[in-house]
Formats: C-alpha cells, sequence, structure tokens
C-alpha cells in the first residue's frame, strides 16, 4: 500500500515544532500497528518560502515520509507498506496533531 495524504492548512505551532513532530510519528506508528526501525529523522531545511521540516520513519515494512511548509502551512505525508493499514486511521492521527484545513487522500497499491 502506498497512501498519500495532501494535508491544507495545518496549525503552523505543531508543524514548527519538532518535539511534537516526535510525538506524533511515533504515535502514528503504533496507531497503524507498524514496528519502527530506528528513531524518526526530523531535519529543518530550505530556503526562502521553502522552509520546514522534513520528517523520516524508517518501518520493518517500509516507510513514512512527511515533508511540511512554514509559509502556508501545508503538509505532505507518505505511508507505504507491505502490511495493510487503515487510511482513516492515518487520517484521524493527522488531525489530531496538525488539525489541517482539509485532507486529499490517494491511495494506490503497489506490484512488481
Amino acid at each position: 500500500m502506498s497512501a498519500s495524504f495532501d494535508c491544507k492548512g495545518c496549525d503552523k505551532a505543531n508543524i514548527k515544532d519538532v518535539i511534537v513532530l516526535s510525538v506524533w510519528i511515533k504515535e502514528l506508528v503504533k496507531r497503524i500497528d507498524m514496528v519502527a526501525y530506528g528513531e524518526p529523522h526530523i531535519v529543518y531545511f530550505g530556503k526562502d518560502d521553502k522552509t520546514g521540516y522534513t520528517v523520516v520513519q524508517l518501518i520493518e515494512t517500509s516507510n513514512i515520509t512527511a515533508h511540511f511548509c512554514d509559509n502556508n502551512g501545508d503538509g505532505y505525508i507518505d505511508v507505504f507498506s507491505c502490511k495493510p493499514f487503515l487510511l482513516e486511521t492515518v487520517e484521524e492521527c493527522i488531525a489530531e496533531f496538525f488539525n489541517p484545513v482539509s485532507i486529499k487522500t490517494n491511495m494506490i497499491y503497489r506490484q512488481a
């Protein structure tokens, strides 16, 4: 499963807080019943109006990534796993931590 969650207008304070991001990614891993492979990587970078945090969490069945934009509060989250998970659970966790104005979800089944 490869799911993307485009989140418009997230809570800017939370997407700029490394502690909130760390708690969120660990909680998301738990809620979708995955196993983290190491600690999350949370890095702040960018230039001009393209700055923000990126979160990368390896999981035993693949990875979770997130990119947040300081400028407009938008977030782009991807969950990729060969183990099934519920889209609704991811959406609920995103809503709880970041309170976006909207979430646009896309999902594809990947198969080589």
